[in-house]
């Protein structure tokens, strides 16, 4: 059973940079699409990013277009999200889910997806 586990969120100054982690155990991430997705209480929960299994396709939400960079590393098992000049509006819990299918632009979806990690805090704050 594929299980992913988030890393690298914490507390940064606004025009900070975070690089997010997502690893993953069981299954090989080889067949996989992956999103990243974030929430913050109260709001539903946004696609803000997501990788064909290949890595050859990237999908991004306009709010972040430019500032992050979503990639992959399938002999590591692991997919990245390369954060930068972050803003305090990208506060949230983030999580990367996984769905094996690619579905294009809808990808970034959250009901797509059927396998989550726990997420991982991300603060922007001076």
């Amino acid at each position: 059973q594929l299980v992913l586990v988030e890393s690298g969120g914490g507390l940064v100054q606004p025009g900070g940079s975070l690089r997010l982690s997502c690893a993953a155990s069981g299954s090989t991430l080889d067949y996989y699409a992956i999103g990243w997705f974030r929430q913050v209480p109260g709001k539903e929960r946004e696609g803000v990013s997501c990788i064909s299994s290949g890595g050859s396709i990237t999908k991004y939400a306009d709010s972040v277009k430019g500032r992050l960079t979503i990639s992959r590393d399938n002999a590591k098992n692991t997919v990245y999200l390369q954060m930068n000049s972050l803003k305090p509006e990208d506060t949230a819990v983030y999580y990367c889910a996984a769905v094996r299918r690619w579905y294009g632009t809808r990808n970034l979806q959250a009901e797509l997806y059927d396998n989550w990690g726990q997420g991982t805090q991300v603060t922007v704050s001076s």
